[in-house]
């Protein structure tokens, strides 16, 4: 079998394996909101996002470090793995520590559900780090394959645990409920840790070393990388952690469930913001996916010092413009119907909460086409050798994002926050393409992005008529029919404004 066989092979299947896991994810995103509330599924973010800032410092960019080590010498896998198996569970148990104490000394927190989740949430992590650790081996073998079915089969065992939690086990008991739905994360993530660690023996042996010259070796190289990921970490989700620190804290899920809701609350604006927050999530790995795709070309264009550069740049910009601003749209008008899909009507505004997650999705829906053209130019910014600006923009934008949110969330919530975050994504492409503009001495055309904008247009005036014809129509019917529709009127569009030229395909279709 060739290289490039293998390497689309190995794509292919992470991307499968991505998309089965995303499914899954909003099977458990519905159980646990409607389970929890808006409340308890505030908690319940604020859990994770809590633990990320922690885990990222254990993580530290090591593992593309790792992968990178290990591809130069076969014979070095066992002692690359061991060397790094030592050196990640070392700062797992330290970070994770930290994050547990941390959780408990916090005044905010005192007296709610959050300390304990922690504590048990840091076993999942712990096992996450682990299984990033090991599938190392099979990227380098490219058999990621192997890796995909254990994390399929892991959110498969979480989803039955908290699907057996929610309607079965304890449907009077919330905050035991609450603890167990952690506690199927963590056997999700064992289950994923052992499946993977078992085809990793087929390939290397899995044992700890102490090599401590190698392990400040790795350190120090995965060092401005490390940071970068530390700060992008933070930007993405101080927001959520500020809002429960900012905000009062109502314990709803030990008895007072019908608090006020004039009331802004952490742990409510946290599930409200949450739900559209997870929503995000599973948007932004698209221009991901894609400049993987484009990088390798990109790469050779430059260091070819190839004039096509510009062209694969506008090809790729007009490509992410024409992805992003019809999800814009198409998000903004059926917030409505997305929501309940995913969640509950509690979440909804106006069911019990003036604003509600629907409002947070079409604000955020903005911080997406911003990040949609940013992945372009940070991936540009790599390719160029510029990762040491790119990791000052990203230190500048959490100052930014920082105080915006310091000033905006006590006075209007996740709104304040969510309007922070379109702005971050716009500080953050300003700086990106002012950097990129000057490096490689062009400027992209607008042309077709005023084509994708009046196709995006006609889109949501036949997706805005169909929501309003079917105002009364089970919302599963809405996003059934309307989401298809605005898919056959926007592709219409294009391809009579000629928005996506066929030479756009052709190179497109090589990257």
């Amino acid at each position: 079998m060739s290289i490039a066989r293998k390497i689309l092979e190995n794509t292919f299947i992470q991307v499968l394996g991505k998309l089965i896991t995303a499914g899954l994810s909003v099977v458990v995103l519905k159980i646990i909101s409607s389970y929890l509330g808006t409340a308890g599924y505030g908690d319940y973010t604020t859990v994770y996002q809590f633990l990320a800032f922690f885990g990222i410092a254990a993580d530290f960019g090591i593992y593309t470090i790792t992968v990178k080590e290990m591809s130069k010498d076969d014979k070095k896998i066992p002692m690359i793995l061991g060397n790094v198996m030592g050196l990640r569970t070392m700062l797992a148990i330290l970070t994770m520590g930290a994050a547990a104490i941390a959780a408990f000394l916090i005044p905010s927190y005192a007296g709610t559900v959050i300390p304990m989740g922690v504590l048990i949430a840091t076993l999942a992590t712990f096992f996450t780090l682990l299984n990033g650790t090991v599938s190392s081996v099979l990227q380098v073998h490219l058999k990621m394959q192997f890796a995909t079915i254990g994390l399929v089969l892991g959110k498969i065992v979480s989803v039955a645990y908290m699907a057996l939690v929610a309607y079965v086990l304890f449907t009077g008991d919330l905050v035991l409920g609450f603890q167990h739905l952690l506690w199927a994360g963590v056997l999700g993530n064992l289950v994923m840790f052992v499946i993977t660690s078992y085809y990793v023996t087929r390939f290397s042996k899995i044992t700890y070393r102490f090599d401590f010259g190698f392990w400040k070796r790795i350190f120090i190289t995965s060092l401005p990388y490390g940071v970068a990921l530390v700060l992008n970490t933070i930007y993405f989700r101080l927001d959520v952690i500020l809002l429960t620190l900012m905000l009062p804290h109502t314990e709803v899920l030990g008895s007072n469930s019908n608090f006020c809701p004039e009331i802004m609350c952490g742990n409510t604006e946290v599930g409200l913001y949450g739900v559209a927050m997870r929503f995000l999530e599973m948007l932004v790995i698209i221009p991901i996916y894609f400049m993987n795709s484009v990088l390798p070309v990109m790469t050779r264009f430059i260091e070819e010092q190839s004039k096509r550069i510009k062209e694969l740049m506008q090809y790729s910009f007009d490509f992410l413009i024409a992805t992003g601003i019809p999800i814009l749209v198409g998000g903004f008008i059926l917030a409505v119907p997305i929501i309940m899909f995913i969640s509950d009507p509690e979440f909804v505004s106006g069911n019990i909460y003036t604003f509600g997650s629907d409002l947070a999705v079409r604000i955020l829906m903005f911080a997406m086409l911003f990040s949609f053209i940013n992945a372009l130019f940070g991936f540009t910014l790599v390719v160029l050798n510029k990762q040491v600006k790119l990791m000052f923009i990203n230190a500048g934008c959490v100052l930014f994002n920082l105080i915006g949110n310091l000033l905006v969330i006590p006075t209007f919530g996740f709104r304040g926050a969510a309007m922070t975050s379109v702005f971050s994504e716009l500080f953050i492409l300003i700086f990106t393409a002012w950097i990129v503009k000057n490096a490689l001495g062009f400027s992209l055309s607008p042309k077709t992005l005023f084509k994708v904008i009046f196709s995006s247009f006609v889109m949501g005036l036949a997706v805005a008529a169909g929501y309003y014809w079917m105002t009364d129509v089970w919302f599963v019917w809405q996003i059934a029919l309307l989401i298809p529709l605005g898919g056959v009127v926007y592709a219409i569009m294009i391809l009579a404004t000629k928005a996506v030229t066929p030479e756009m395909w052709r190179l497109l279709r090589k990257s």
